[in-house]
């Protein structure tokens, strides 16, 4: 049988290189995407290009945070595919705030609440109806090693970091009875699109504290989410993988 995978954000950075290395290993690939049609369509390329047993993808358009978003998400995959998602990746993300702590509203802490509580439990509640049907699923959050860190001038972003860790450990639990595991894998910072204005300095002060001295790459990232995926990890669920050269490892 096929698989079939739900990327969040998967036309860029992080997200696009899950979903290239999930059409390499045979999956069926939806890539989510919530406003660059163009950019969709590039990563959308790259995955066909890169496809291989069986494996294919088609792009979904969808506000991953919303709840009507995410319901009319899932039905769109398991209508386009005819299977709905087995695999889920919850990876979308909105810009984060770097504050200090007297300017922060009330606003920016719920929208931070927003994307990284309240859309992986949209996404969650409804992938799970087919999950349990089916005896089989795979959960893998995408977080961030800002939560160990502690890291100052974003505490709004490291306070949902945390709470989503904190969901993803009780969802393990509470789903493992049904064959559905939820993992949580955390990277570090791995400079993509998004980052290409950050300064050199800046660069070179964080590469000199990773301890494996080169900086991680996409690819990383995907090689661990497609360890979580893979059928025979059924045993491990409730955790949290930081990928980041050995920079947190306590």
């Amino acid at each position: 049988m096929s698989r079939t995978v739900l990327i969040t954000g998967a036309t860029r950075g992080l997200g696009r290189a899950i979903a290239v290395a999930f059409a390499k290993s045979g999956y069926q690939v939806a890539l989510n995407y919530a406003h660059n049609e163009a950019s969709a369509r590039e990563a959308l390329a790259e995955v066909e290009q890169h496809a291989a047993n069986g494996g294919s993808g088609a792009i979904f358009k969808a506000d991953a945070l919303s709840e009507a978003g995410v319901t009319q998400l899932i039905s769109d995959v398991s209508a386009h595919f005819g299977q709905a998602p087995d695999t889920l990746i919850i990876n979308a993300t909105p810009p984060q705030y770097e504050k200090e702590l007297s300017d922060y509203t009330d606003e920016d802490l719920a929208s931070m609440h927003a994307a990284f509580i309240l859309g992986p439990h949209y996404l969650t509640k409804a992938a799970l109806p087919s999950m349990k049907q089916n005896k089989f699923g795979r959960i893998i959050h995408i977080t961030s090693e800002v939560f160990d860190l502690g890291l100052p001038r974003f505490s709004a972003y490291v306070a949902a970091k945390g709470g989503q860790i904190g969901y993803m450990r009780s969802t393990a639990n509470e789903l493992a009875p049904h064959g559905i595991t939820v993992n949580a894998l955390a990277p570090g910072w791995i400079p993509v699109e998004r980052h290409d204005d950050v300064p050199q300095e800046t660069r070179e002060n964080y590469l000199a504290t990773i301890p494996v001295g080169r900086w991680g790459t996409p690819q990383d990232i995907a090689h661990t989410a497609l360890f979580f995926a893979h059928q025979d990890s059924g045993f491990v669920t409730g955790q949290s993988i930081s990928v980041n050269g050995g920079k947190t490892n306590g």
